[in-house]
C-alpha cells in the first residue's frame, strides 16, 4: 500500500489526481490537498474581468467528483512540505504522511516586489478569479468616467498570453460600449519584442500581435521595467539592449492591468535541494527532483530556464497543454515506481495555445514549447474565439465528470501529431 499525495487543485492538480489514479493499484490511497473545495478554470479570467463570465460558469465543485472517483480530498491546504520526512504539514494543524509526493501548488504572485502593485493597491490582476470579479467592478465604475488604460506584463513575468488577451478584449468591449474613442490605451511588458511571450515567438506571434495592436490602436512600450505605480500614475524605465535605461516613461491611467511576477509558494520556498532561489521545483526529464526522488513538480510550480539572455527578466509559461503533458508523464512514471521498476516517460513540453480577442483572436502550436522546434505555428482569425468558447465547455465538463482525456481528444491529438509523451525507448 502507497500514499500519493497531491498538493494543489488547479489544472495539473486535479489532471493528476485523476491519472494517477488511473496508475495506482486498487490497495493504493491517492489523496488531493486543496486550499478550499472548488477548481476555477483560469483562462476564463479575462472573461470575468468584464463580466462576460460569471464565476459560477467556470467553477467545478471538487469534493462530489473525487468521491466518485475514489480519490481522497483534504481542503485544508499545505502550510509547508517536510520532504526529509515525507510529509505535508496542513493548514489545520494535522499532517498527512506520503510514499508519493506531486507539487502542483501554481505559483505565489508577487505583487509585493513592485511599490504601488496589485489588486490591493493601484492595479487590477486577473490570475485568480477573486481579482477578476474585483476587476469587473473596476471596469464598470471606469466605464462611467473613462480616461487611459495601461495593461500589460512586469518585469520576471513568466505569463504573457492573457495580458494579450485582455488588452483585446478590453478594446472589443469598449467599442461594444461605445467608449473606445475616450481610451487611450498602452501596453507595457518585459518582453524584448511584441509576441516574445517568453517563448522567443511562435511562428509570427510578433507580426500578428503588432499588426492586431496597430489595428486597434494600443501604443506598447518593450523592454519596459515598471520602477513604481501611484494612485493614478506608472513610472516606467525602458531599457535599451545593453540594460541601460532608454526613456523614462510617466504613463498616466485611470484603470491598469498587470501581471505580476511568479515565485514559488511559502509551504515550499527556501527548500533546499526541492526548490531553486525562486522557489520553484527543480525537476529532471522524467519530472522528478533529484534530491528527494519521490517528489514530483508539474506546472507552474516547475523550474524551468528562461528562453535567453533579455534586457528585462522575461520568465517562460507554462501552457495548458504543456502541463497536461507533465502531468501525463508523472502519472506514468509514479505507476511503475509502484510496480518496483524505473521511471522512464518524459513529457513533451509541447504546447497549444488559443489566445482570444473578444471577437478574434491567435492560436499557435510549438512543438516543443521551448525553442529550437520541430512544429512552429500561428494563425489569427475569428474561429480562434469560438474555439476557445468551445474548448471552455468542454474542458470544465470534463473536469466535472473526472475525465482527463476523453477518447476523442485522444484521437483529435493523435491525427494532428501531438503528443504528450516524448517516444523513447524502454
Amino acid at each position: 500500500m502507497a500514499t500519493i499525495a497531491i498538493v494543489g487543485a488547479g489544472l495539473g492538480g486535479v489532471l493528476a489526481a485523476y491519472e494517477i489514479k488511473a496508475e495506482a493499484r486498487a490497495s493504493d490511497t491517492v489523496v488531493l490537498i486543496s486550499k478550499g473545495d472548488t477548481y476555477h478554470f483560469v483562462p476564463s479570467n479575462p472573461w470575468v474581468a468584464v463580466n462576460w463570465r460569471a464565476r459560477e460558469a467556470i467553477e467545478v465543485d471538487l469534493p462530489p467528483v473525487m468521491k466518485r472517483k475514489g480519490i481522497a480530498f483534504n481542503n485544508a491546504g499545505a502550510k509547508r512540505v517536510h520532504p526529509s520526512e515525507n510529509r505535508v504539514e496542513l493548514n489545520d494543524g494535522s499532517s498527512l504522511n506520503y510514499d508519493y509526493l506531486v507539487i502542483a501548488t501554481g505559483p505565489d504572485l508577487a505583487f509585493d516586489e513592485i511599490e504601488g502593485l496589485g489588486p490591493e493597491r493601484f492595479t487590477q490582476s486577473i490570475c485568480h478569479v477573486d481579482h477578476a470579479e474585483r476587476a469587473a467592478a473596476a471596469f464598470d465604475a471606469f466605464c462611467e468616467a473613462p480616461g487611459p488604460i495601461v495593461v500589460g506584463a512586469v518585469q520576471g513575468a513568466s505569463c504573457y498570453g492573457p495580458a494579450y488577451e485582455f488588452a483585446m478584449i478590453l478594446d472589443t468591449e469598449l467599442r461594444r460600449r461605445k467608449l473606445r474613442d475616450q481610451v487611450p490605451m498602452t501596453f507595457v511588458t518585459a518582453e524584448p519584442y511584441v509576441g516574445h511571450l517568453g517563448l522567443d515567438g511562435v511562428g509570427d506571434t510578433k507580426g500578428l500581435l503588432e499588426s492586431e495592436m496597430r489595428e486597434r490602436h494600443i501604443k506598447w512600450i518593450t523592454n519596459a521595467r515598471i520602477a513604481k505605480i501611484e494612485q493614478s500614475k506608472m513610472t516606467v524605465e525602458e531599457l535599451s539592449e545593453d540594460g541601460a535605461v532608454k526613456a523614462t516613461h510617466d504613463l498616466p491611467f485611470k484603470y491598469s492591468m498587470l501581471l505580476p511576477a511568479f515565485r514559488g509558494v511559502p509551504a515550499i520556498m527556501g527548500i533546499e535541494g526541492l526548490v531553486n532561489a525562486r522557489g520553484f521545483v527543480l525537476v529532471d526529464k522524467y519530472q522528478r527532483n533529484p534530491t528527494y526522488p519521490n517528489v514530483f513538480g508539474i506546472g507552474v510550480a516547475v523550474a524551468i530556464a528562461p528562453t535567453g539572455k533579455t534586457p528585462v527578466p522575461v520568465g517562460v509559461p507554462k501552457t495548458g497543454f504543456m502541463i497536461e503533458s507533465m502531468v501525463t508523464a508523472t502519472a506514468k512514471n509514479i505507476g511503475v515506481l509502484l510496480q518496483g521498476k524505473a521511471p522512464q516517460e518524459q513529457a513533451t513540453w509541447n504546447a497549444v495555445c488559443l489566445a482570444d480577442f473578444g471577437d478574434e483572436g491567435v492560436a499557435f502550436i510549438a512543438q516543443p514549447q521551448i525553442p529550437p522546434r520541430n512544429v512552429n505555428w500561428s494563425a489569427h482569425g475569428k474561429w480562434v474565439h469560438l474555439a476557445k468558447e468551445q474548448f471552455e465547455k468542454y474542458f470544465i465538463g470534463k473536469l466535472r465528470r473526472g475525465q482527463s482525456e476523453t477518447f476523442y481528444e485522444a484521437l483529435a491529438l493523435k491525427v494532428l501529431g501531438i503528443a504528450k509523451l516524448k517516444e523513447t525507448k524502454h
